[in-house]
């Protein structure tokens, strides 16, 4: 059974705070400056815009957008937001609440797009504009959002039974999304000299297994192409079967899936095919809370991390680097160990992801922030950061190197 840390009824009471903060936020955004426009016509450069997508769909079923932005210069980075992910019948039914966050009970993805998850998309990290500490603030952007459960590859819709005991539906229906958003792109960047396909959580999944439908569909001719994946990795023995018969993926995404490890069979599969045709990065911190959490709860049944579950996080993700530089040795790594200071059951983890939090622009114990090694890395400079965080502790184990 998974485990709960509060009394019911301070629970209850916790619950019922974190929705009504997360409520507030939105309220705080809706209909004021702080909310992205929708796009009616040719944007502006420099502004973050909200761009309905009417074929598009969330996992309840509710409306799609994603966001733009136009910048000054011809290079374009495809975003791919994380946001969770369901695996079956239990986790379909148990979509994030800032209640449930606060209260750390199982929830496991966003099934919808409110003014809350603003936040999380835009004018942070890479994202933010008008800061002359980011160096990709003259990029164009396009924001895909998340809110389907599926890695951004579903097709498929999928009856379970919730929680209250009533059937419903979650529409897995990420790779829809995906498809309008690249239509969208296409309309508004139809020609960048660069590419920049990057994605977080969730979103990290997607880039090795959609990049190869954005440089044949949509890309061809770009020949200056960047991939990067900030904190993907979730060991589990039925990945192939899920994204065929539950998110009713298309073949040629669930096909390369062999192993437990999603990113690493999809990142083979890009490898094989595209070479040293593309740069391949890859970021994470050593004792993720989230990643570790998530672990748990598909091997144990327990929503909630610890220094055991974090230190075996530890092991996969070294494994997972090896495995990356095997593919590549000029695969490209970030790695920090900042502490997890939110809420929820991450005590004694590390944080969550990077790339779209103000952790971007935070130096490593290195002195090198995520913004200039990733800038660098696009720029043909490709090193690691934050390697010996992971010296295997064996005896007689080789140890890594910073290039």
């Amino acid at each position: 059974m998974f485990a709960y840390p509060f009394t019911e009824k301070f629970e209850h009471m916790m619950e019922q705070t974190g929705d009504f903060l997360e409520r507030r936020i939105g309220e705080r955004i809706e209909g004021s400056d702080l909310e992205a426009p929708v796009l009616n016509g040719v944007p502006e450069k420099k502004i973050w815009y909200k761009v309905p997508l009417e074929k598009g769909i969330c996992g309840d079923g509710s409306d799609y957008h994603v966001y733009l932005k136009k910048g000054t210069r011809n290079s374009l980075c495809i975003f791919f937001s994380g946001g969770g992910v369901a695996w079956d019948e239990f986790t379909a039914a148990r979509p994030v609440t800032g209640g449930k966050v606060v209260t750390g009970q199982p929830n496991f993805y966003w099934n919808n797009l409110r003014p809350f998850t603003q936040i999380m998309n835009i004018n942070v990290g890479i994202t933010e504009t008008g800061h002359a500490w980011n160096p990709f603030d003259n990029w164009c952007f396009l924001v895909i959002t998340y809110a389907t459960g599926d890695l951004h590859v579903g097709n498929r819709d999928y009856s379970y039974e919730a929680s209250d005991g009533e059937k419903d539906v979650v529409h897995f229906q990420g790779h829809r999304n995906f498809e309008e958003a690249m239509k969208l792109a296409r309309r508004h960047f139809p020609d960048p000299k660069r590419l920049l396909i990057a994605g977080d959580s969730a979103g990290a999944f997607a880039v090795p297994a959609l990049t190869p439908e954005i440089l044949e569909e949509y890309y061809p001719d770009c020949e200056d192409v960047t991939c990067f994946s900030d904190s993907g990795l979730l060991h589990f023995g039925e990945w192939q079967k899920t994204a065929r018969d539950i998110w009713g993926a298309e073949e040629r995404i669930w096909k390369p899936i062999q192993s437990d490890n999603i990113i690493l069979d999809w990142y083979r599969s890009l490898a094989e095919s595209y070479g040293n045709r593309l740069r391949y990065l890859y970021a994470s911190s050593v004792h993720d809370y989230l990643l570790s959490t998530f672990y748990n709860a598909v091997h144990n049944m327990d929503y909630s991390t610890n220094n055991e579950v974090q230190q075996a996080f530890e092991t996969q993700l070294r494994d997972l680097v090896r495995e990356l530089k095997d593919l590549t040795p000029d695969f490209g790594i970030f790695l920090n160990r900042w502490k997890y200071l939110g809420p929820g059951k991450g005590a004694g983890g590390t944080v969550h992801t990077a790339v779209r939090k103000p952790y971007f622009h935070l130096k490593n114990d290195n002195e090198v922030t995520m913004a200039r090694w990733l800038f660098d890395a696009v720029n043909d400079q490709i090193y690691d950061v934050g390697m010996e965080y992971l010296i295997p502790q064996e005896p007689g184990a080789a140890e890594w190197s910073l290039q």
